[in-house]
């Protein structure tokens, strides 16, 4: 019968988590991507940090409105719906004819994330106390190979359009990679939608719309008659008959916004805004931008990526192991202590950077690209910069708009010297640092300290923070490094992390082993919270 409990619990968490994995891919495979699509639709700055960031805001709204949707018709059917939007968006993605039509499939796409609240309320609804952060961080441990998935396939996409092979030039893989890039996501996101419908509904929805019945049979499939029945006695007994019926959002939002919930709305708030403003979905996005603001070239930068990849994918598998023996606060002060290092290392690495482009850079680059205007920038040639703002504002001054977006990788490898080694070294330790702990975590918690009669609403108010925060960073992210250059960038990162740090210190309780009513007891009963 255990075995029973474990493998149906494992089963559906693993479908669920696909999700995880579309969004993985969706969100990384852009930073393989951007290069191309701004060589294609001429981008501007700030329409690159349009295009990579159109799906969070897409999330942002959805996201609004994901928690009431998900009390209405259920968890298992808002999951349906954002398999769907995930598919069309891959294809309408891939056949844009214009920079406006892209960001519009990609914000479709982006309401899909609102996945990423429903996913994690879901698994924890069916999940027992011992196993609950394990099997809600199962969704990150998606994420991250999701992210590493996209890593490869870029790679992988860019390397075969260097083939000359006739299938290549007829399927457009060597002039149009940009369009199999970000078009593949359909495949996992048309097996994510026939997926779902083995997914019974979450118990704990069926009871607060009265479906005792289903409620019954879905803890039996989960966790067998015995272990099932002592489940039900206790959700029954931890939702009041108030609790059971139809509840009005804005009842929800008023009980969120009331004294007992306080401080588990500062919490969410806390986890919500660190999460993002230590700079996660920068490093993700645009990492090959960030290997070749330290010279590496493009080629380089991907494997780069994809070694950054893995390292998810290793500290993400830590967490996943730890979080029920070591707990959520630990891994969140170790992890944040992890992040103010590595960001205030990268910070440094750039601040060390020099850039100086020789007659002999220009003689390499000329041999690679027969067409390098390399008389434009005779002027500088010799010439040290000891800024990469001051650098790129001299090259873009000297060549074109579409000169400066096709050689400025080749010219800064040619031109940089730094300490690239501990750049790569300070990223690796930040993502080791977020995987273990910001980013499992704050999903697990969201799922566990709201009470269940509010969770849906609750988390759809934190996931909109969330991803307001995570649109704002990476909207700005690209006139940062030019405005800002990336030393002053990174060392932004490091001080948002050490304020993140004394926050998650000072409002952050454990919550490991104890079930979902008892935290709900703990945060307020529900008379206090006047639900109804």
């Amino acid at each position: 019968m255990a075995h029973l409990t474990i493998s149906n619990a494992v089963k559906y968490t693993l479908i669920v988590s696909l999700g995880g994995f579309i969004f993985g891919f969706d969100a990384s495979v852009i930073s393989g991507a951007i290069g191309f699509i701004s060589e294609t639709f001429k981008l501007t700055a700030w329409q690159q940090g349009i295009v990579v960031s159109a799906p969070t805001l897409g999330g942002l709204i959805a996201t609004l409105i994901a928690g009431p949707v998900a009390d209405a018709i259920g968890r298992k059917q808002t999951l349906l719906m954002t398999a769907c939007l995930y598919f069309f968006s891959a294809i309408g993605s891939a056949l844009a004819p214009s920079f406006e039509t892209l960001v519009i499939a990609r914000f479709i796409g982006g309401m899909a994330f609102c996945s990423l609240m429903v996913a994690p309320m879901y698994i924890a609804e069916i999940s027992l106390p011992e196993q609950r952060g394990r099997l809600v961080s199962i969704n990150q441990l998606n994420i991250v190979i999701g992210l590493v998935v996209s890593y490869f396939t870029n790679y992988f996409l860019l390397q075969l359009s260097h083939g000359d092979a006739a299938w290549i030039t007829n399927w457009y893989i060597d002039t149009q990679t940009w369009r199999w890039m970000l078009g593949i996501e359909a495949l996992p996101a048309l097996a994510w939608v026939l997926l779902l419908v083995l997914l019974p509904r979450s118990p704990r929805w069926l009871l607060m719309k009265q479906q005792t019945a289903e409620a019954k049979r879905a803890l039996t499939s989960l966790f067998g008659n015995s272990q099932a029945q002592l489940q039900f006695s206790a959700m029954t007994e931890a939702l009041p008959k108030a609790q059971l019926g139809s509840v009005s959002t804005a009842n929800k939002l008023r009980c969120l916004f009331s004294k007992p919930m306080r401080i588990p709305l500062v919490v969410g708030i806390v986890l919500a805004i660190a999460q993002q403003v230590t700079g996660i979905n920068v490093v993700f996005f645009y990492a090959p931008t960030i290997f070749e603001q330290s010279g590496i070239g493009t080629d380089s930068a991907f494997l780069q990526a994809i070694w950054i990849g893995l390292i998810n994918v290793i500290f993400t598998l830590v967490a996943l192991l730890t979080i029920d023996k070591i707990g959520r606060r630990p891994l969140l002060l170790v992890g944040l202590t992890g992040i103010c290092l590595s960001m205030a290392l990268c910070s440094w690495g750039f601040k060390q950077a020099t850039y100086q482009l020789s007659g002999a850079g220009i003689i390499a680059i000329e041999q690679k690209m027969a067409e390098f205007p390399s008389q434009a920038l005779s002027s500088i040639v010799g010439q040290t910069f000891h800024s990469d703002v001051e650098f790129n504002q001299a090259l873009q001054y000297r060549l074109t708009t579409d000169e400066y977006t096709q050689y400025k990788s080749e010219i800064l490898a040619q031109s940089i010297t730094m300490p690239a080694k501990w750049v790569l070294f300070g990223i690796s330790l930040f993502v080791a640092s977020f995987a273990m702990s910001l980013g499992p975590v704050m999903w697990v918690m969201f799922s566990e300290i709201f009470p269940n009669a509010i969770r849906a609403v609750a988390i759809s108010v934190v996931g909109v923070i969330n991803n307001a925060t995570s649109f704002t960073v990476q909207l700005i992210f690209p006139w940062e490094l030019a405005s800002l250059g990336a030393s002053t960038t990174f060392l932004l990162y490091s001080l948002f992390s050490v304020l993140s740090f004394f926050l998650v210190f000072l409002f952050v309780e454990e919550t490991k082993g104890k079930s979902l009513e008892q935290l709900a007891d703990h945060s307020g009963s529900a008379a206090d919270l006047k639900v109804g």
